[in-house]
């Protein structure tokens, strides 16, 4: 990169960069550029010697994000800072002092919780199935992440899990602890609760983590549970060097714990806190933000983004409306509508890598991939397999592998081609979808790595590549429409987004009754809506059980979204009034603060 790391920031993004110590929250609209502002200001600090890289930890919720976070401070020029999870930050502390203190390694931790559940629920006679051992799991999470015991896990949720009572499910969670420590092992909170008490119980420990970190960064800061706010007051030891970035408007994980009170109560806890907002998207076109702004409307700490002008490619497609919502007689009608659409946005040369459908649940995509198939679209699943677990791919790679030990003929696109055609590759994609199809563009997704390897990388150089991608989770652009659930698509974005199920029952979903339910609900359709970058399309069905379109249509309103007529969707199927719900959350009154 050339230049300081302060080049091309827009105002609002320069006062965060250059905030560099005590409190600050950078409060972080969709699409402003956040990962851009948390590296260039952790590389102006260090820049300008007011950090040393080897005392900055910056956190974050996922192994991918933290991976690009530390990919862009290496294209900075950074290196030494500890860019990781809160759990990978914690189990090093662990593996680290454990030794010293305990005088033995740390407890392994366990790889899977259902499966271990399972063997405790044996010992004691019970037999639930997975689906009740999955919630089982996910209440256990809850409890730990918001620092609850047993007792008080049984007052906060009295109404037991799948078939069980509750007292049946408290068996389990007492027989699921006895069992890991027989076996000495820790689960994933279990890592964060060890670490917090050796922080709390060893005065040396805690000196020598004050010592190693002095600055910390917190992205996505709105998805912090208590237990994890708690571990990172305890890194801080009472010092103030702390910058959190997030937004409150997409905090859709409350069910496991997440609370965004942490970040709007930030100025409060710290009354000298910096606060900074960045409201100048470069993602999205206005209408798309229009909508957005919209849904979110009078929320607690909800942003108004509006449009940058620079930094965005000019909108291409003249006369073609952004936003769009059509209603449908059933889900099948939607989907092949969908597939049809997706069709024309191939035919006008847009790239299936820059489309995705999303919805609400998972069972949502059975339809759509039927769809999609059965118009030859090539699609692939957000949250299935890993790109890099895949049969074909890691055929490909140790194929690859194999090649590289012996001296090769040509240049790296050439040899890496040679070897995907040896394992079926063709120089056009099957006419079918399917798993040919997916296969095909999985080993094809190779060859473009390969195609963008910097000049004169070797074919060994480009195996590593590939081994430090799969370890990093950074998985390659397919070239296939993306389908995804909201949850799983958060951090993510496409030039054009088919957000299907806009009605009552699937968005807000059927058992999202209590207000906090609902405005999560909402919260999640605003992270879809967001995700989008040139065109919105909005649709929704009226099925054999006589939806409606959801209230967030209603409350967007027919002056930002332009209605469509579906395939023969009933009398007055996609009228979106002005009116409001009396369920919905706006219509609750909000505490003046």
């Amino acid at each position: 990169m050339t230049g300081g790391p302060l080049d091309d920031l827009d105002e609002q993004q320069r006062e965060a960069a250059t905030a560099l110590r005590g409190p600050v929250a950078v409060l972080a609209g969709a699409g402003t550029g956040k990962t851009r502002v948390i590296t260039r200001r952790i590389a102006h600090g260090v820049n300008t010697g007011t950090y040393s890289p080897g005392r900055v930890m910056a956190v974050t919720f996922t192994a991918k994000a933290a991976g690009e976070m530390r990919g862009r401070l290496r294209a900075l020029g950074i290196e030494g800072v500890s860019a990781r999870t809160f759990h990978a930050a914690a189990l090093a502390q662990l593996n680290y002092f454990w030794p010293t203190i305990a005088g033995s390694p740390a407890p392994a931790v366990v790889d899977n919780k259902v499966r271990l559940l399972a063997h405790a629920a044996d010992g004691i006679g019970m037999a639930p199935d997975v689906a009740t051992l999955r919630d089982v799991a996910a209440q256990i999470e809850w409890r730990k992440v918001t620092m609850r015991s047993i007792e008080q896990y049984a007052q906060a949720r009295p109404e037991g899990a799948g078939r069980l009572g509750l007292e049946r499910v408290l068996d389990l969670q007492r027989a699921y602890e006895r069992l890991k420590d027989e076996r000495r092992q820790m689960d994933f909170e279990d890592v964060l609760l060890a670490c917090a008490g050796m922080l709390e119980a060893e005065p040396r420990v805690a000196r020598a983590v004050h010592e190693q970190y002095r600055h910390f960064t917190v992205d996505e800061f709105q998805d912090v549970s208590p237990l994890q706010h708690r571990l990172l007051e305890l890194w801080l030891g009472g010092r103030r060097d702390l910058c959190v970035v997030g937004d409150a408007s997409q905090t859709i994980y409350s069910f496991a714990g997440a609370d965004a009170r942490f970040l709007l109560e930030f100025d409060s806890r710290y009354d000298d806190a910096r606060v900074v907002q960045l409201l100048r998207n470069y993602r999205s076109e206005q209408p798309i933000l229009d909508a957005a702004n919209e849904l979110m409307r009078d929320r607690p700490g909800a942003l108004r983004l509006v449009a940058a002008t620079e930094g965005r490619p000019p909108q291409a497609d003249a006369g073609v409306p952004v936003t769009t919502v059509t209603a449908f007689e059933d889900d099948a009608d939607e989907a092949r509508a969908v597939a049809s659409r997706i069709m024309a946005q191939q035919k006008q040369g847009i790239a299936l890598r820059d489309i995705a459908v999303l919805y609400r649940s998972h069972s949502q995509s059975a339809e759509l991939l039927r769809a999609l198939t059965d118009a030859g679209i090539a699609t692939t699943v957000l949250g299935g397999r890993r790109y890099f677990d895949l049969p074909e791919v890691r055929q490909a790679v140790m194929a690859l592998r194999g090649a590289s030990v012996a001296p090769v003929a040509g240049g790296l696109v050439d040899a890496v081609r040679d070897v995907l055609r040896s394992l079926g590759l063709t120089d056009e994609p099957p006419a079918a979808g399917g798993a040919v199809r997916d296969a095909w563009e999985a080993r094809a997704a190779l060859l473009q790595l390969a195609e963008e390897a910097p000049e004169g990388t070797t074919l060994r150089a480009f195996t590593d590549d590939l081994a430090a991608r799969a370890r990093a989770h950074d998985e390659p652009a397919l070239s296939t429409v993306t389908l995804s659930t909201l949850h799983a698509a958060k951090g993510l974005e496409w030039p054009h987004v088919h957000m299907v199920g806009l009605a009552e029952g699937l968005l807000p979903i059927s058992y999202a009754q209590t207000f906090d339910a609902v405005d999560e609900e909402r919260r999640l359709a605003y992270v879809g809506i967001t995700r989008a970058a040139r065109t919105l399309s909005l649709t929704w069905a009226r099925g054999s059980r006589e939806r409606h379109p959801s209230r967030f249509l209603r409350e967007i309103g027919t002056r930002i979204l332009q209605t469509e007529r579906g395939s023969a969707p009933s009398a007055g199927g996609n009228r979106i009034g002005r009116s409001r719900n009396a369920t919905s959350p706006r219509a609750r009154p909000q505490p003046s603060r």
